[in-house]
Formats: C-alpha cells, structure tokens, sequence
C-alpha cells in the first residue's frame, strides 16, 4: 500500500491531472459569474422598483424567476425585453467592478504567494487556494446582496492566486524538458478552456431553470473532490523549501523578454476582460436575450481557444513561440511555457516567481478590462471600445518577434536535473 502510494505521488502525469483538475475548477467559477452578474443585479436592483418589463417567448404563462412583471405584448409576437435601458447603462459599471474585485484581490496576493512557494514548495499552497475556492462557492450560493457578491469574489481571487501559482510552477518543475513542458501546460490549460467552455453556458442555464445556488454548489462538489485527489497525490501537509535559489522579483521585471511576454498577457486578459463585462450588457439592450444566451455568445470563442490550446502546444515547440504569440488566440499555450523556458535559460530555474508575474500580468489586464470596460462602453459606446481594442492588440502583436531567439545567460543555464549539482551558482 505504502508503495502504491509512493508511486502515486512520483507519477507526472497524475499530477498533472489534479493540477488539469484545479483550474477547470478556478476557471468554470471564474466564468460562471460574468454572464449571470447583469441579470442578477437587474433582477434585485432594477427588479425590486417593480418596473420591470419581461415577457415569455411561449405561452406567456411562465414568468423568470425572482422577476416582478408588468405584462406588455409587442406587434405580432411576444418577447422577452429589459425596458429600463438606462438603467442597464448604468449597470456596466457595476457589473464592471463586481468583475474586477477578483483580478484585483489576486493581484495583490501573487506575489506573496510566489515568496511562500519558495519556503514551503508547491503542494501546500495549491491545497490552501483549494480550500479557499470552495469556502467563496458556498459564499456565492448564499449571497443576498451586492456587498456579499464582491466579498465572495474578492476571496476567490485569493483562492485563485493560491491555486494559478502553484499549479504552473509545479508542472515547470517537474516537466523540465522543454517539450514536454509544452506538452503539459497545453493540457493543463485546456482545464482552462474547459472551465470556461462549460462556465458561461452552465452557469447561465442553472441560474435560469433550477436557481443561482445549483452551480455554486456544484463546484463546491468539484472543489472538494480536488482536494481528496491532492491529498492522495500530492504531499500538502509536507513543507519543502525549492532547491534552487529564487531570482529576485526586480531582476525578472526588469528583463526586457519577460516583460513583453508579460505586458502580452495582460493586453490579452484586458481584451477578454473588456468583452466579457460589456458583451452580455450589450445583448441584453439590443436583442432582448434571454438569461441563458447570455453565456452561449462566449461558446465560439471558447470552442476556438480549446482548439489551439490542443492543436498548437506541440506546433510551439516546431515554429517558434513567437510566430504563435502574434496570434492571440493562441497566447497562453506559446508563453506560459515560455515564460518558464526564459527563467530556465536567462535566470535560475525556480518558477514561483515568474508564474506569479505571470499571473500578475493576467489579473492587471482583467482588473483593468471589466473596470474600465464598463465605463468606457457608458462613455463611447460599444462599436467604439472594440474598435479601441482591436487597435491595441493589432500594435503591441509584432513585439513577440523579439521572443523568436532570446539570448542565455552562461552563469544562468538550466539545471536539468535536480539530482545534478551545479558546478557554479
């Protein structure tokens, strides 16, 4: 039994599986909220001046749920429509910072993170940001009020940072071959795409026919069997300080290739950001969408990302992570493991600090993007912010041709192998 167990823990690809499993966990709460957060504040907000206009596709016997309803029949047909359009306008902006409330916690919290990674080693931090997104589910099934949403996303950012972190820099450490690393992160991020494949469309169905606790509950379910798995897997009461000595914070932001693999991530999380805050808003003023269509629009866009995630993990490794980095659909794939290969060939290869750059980079974008987003869509208008980011993208994409060939540093080379001592340090 003692061997069995021992062979669990030793085993990559078991790892790699619970740390696949932990994100489709961060990343399906992370999504669930966005495409249900305007209709949920319509409904209390809006919803409690009983001015409400809703009306059923159908029948017109079944009204939403938690919805105070003034029938009214448009020419012809019925359908279903948010009369208050001004006060959906309004509504960017909170909807905005409920969203932002998370990247910022999580921004806060990485490098912290990254310094504790160091003292005690991977497993005991991801099994603590575990811990942490289970408690925000249970607080996000039982909220009642704006106040305790933003409370329940501020912790899953914490819980987020706690589990992003950890999980990236413990599939650098044990994938040390730049290949199989590729390989690896393409799966682990494609727990991503899953999470956010399923978050939008889940979340939104159950919020509509069965109620905004059923899918909290359900990742609370996720989030415990997650940690049954580290806790067979993985060692999270044992603390193991990493090996290698962490290069300081201030070195790794000030190396030009790490910044513009970083500066690239957040420009990519703010245009995702951006979309995901004013996208549903948008539906909701123009089409009259009902609640469940409000996730289904991110579902070609996320089919899409699960595709490259798959198909461009391996072709990374054959044409280059910056030919890939030029298109943003296939950003995370090319530079999550770049950003390790960098650390590998320009510092030393302990990986808490750079995937909390990393992570840092990703939550600047999407504490900037849901925030300003809003407010920018209020202020110009929809057609107008996505022509403003399609701008930035369009400029800021040429620079991942500097990643083609970075040049090492000779005192800097990759360690192998942790069983093989450096001669120098």
């Amino acid at each position: 039994m003692a061997g069995c167990s021992a062979y669990r823990r030793d085993s990559r690809w078991l790892i790699l599986f619970v740390v696949a499993v932990a994100m489709v966990m961060d990343y399906i709460l992370f999504t669930i909220v966005a495409p249900i957060a305007p209709a949920l504040l319509y409904d209390t907000e809006y919803g409690n001046r009983n001015t409400t206009v809703l009306l059923n596709n159908s029948s017109g016997s079944s009204l939403y749920r938690d919805s105070i309803i003034n029938n009214t029949e448009s020419a012809g047909n019925q359908t279903q429509c948010y009369e208050e359009k001004d006060y959906l306008n309004e509504e960017n902006v909170l909807v905005g910072l409920l969203l932002a409330i998370k990247a910022l916690l999580q921004l806060l919290t990485n490098p912290i993170v990254g310094k504790i990674i160091n003292r005690t080693g991977y497993d005991a931090p991801l099994f603590c940001g575990t811990i942490i997104m289970f408690l925000s589910t249970l607080m996000f099934a039982f909220a009642d009020s704006y106040a305790f949403l933003c409370v329940a996303r501020g912790l899953q950012g914490i819980g987020s940072s706690f589990t992003a972190v950890p999980a990236l820099g413990m599939l650098a450490h044990v994938f040390p071959d730049d290949a199989e690393r590729g390989k690896a992160m393409g799966i682990a991020l494609s727990g991503v795409a899953i999470g956010v494949l399923a978050g939008p469309p889940f979340g939104s169905a159950m919020y509509e026919f069965v109620g905004k606790s059923a899918p909290f509950l359900a990742i609370a379910a996720l989030a415990l069997l997650d940690g049954v798995l580290q806790l067979c897997i993985l060692r999270p009461t044992r603390f193991s300080t990493v090996d290698v000595p962490a290069t300081p914070y201030k070195n790794l932001l000030m190396d030009p290739y790490i910044l513009v693999a970083a500066v690239g991530l957040c420009i990519c999380n703010l245009t995702f950001g951006m979309l995901e805050t004013t996208l549903p808003i948008r539906m909701m003023e123009t089409m009259c969408a009902p609640r469940y269509q409000l996730g289904l629009c991110f579902l070609p866009c996320i089919v899409a990302y699960f595709i490259c995630l798959n198909v461009f993990a391996e072709l990374a490794q054959k044409i280059g992570s910056a030919a890939l980095g030029i298109g943003f659909g296939m950003m995370e794939t090319s530079v999550m493991p770049l950003m390790a290969h960098l650390v590998d060939l320009r510092h030393t290869s302990n990986y808490g600090g750079i995937y909390a750059i990393s992570d840092i980079a990703l939550c600047i974008g999407y504490a900037l993007g849901p925030s300003c987003g809003g407010a920018i869509a209020k202020a110009v208008g929809f057609k107008w912010l996505m022509i403003i980011l399609g701008i930035i993208n369009l400029v800021f994409a040429p620079l991942f041709i500097l990643l083609r060939n970075p040049p090492g540093k000779e005192e800097t080379k990759p360690l192998l192998s942790l069983k093989e001592k450096p001669d120098s340090c």
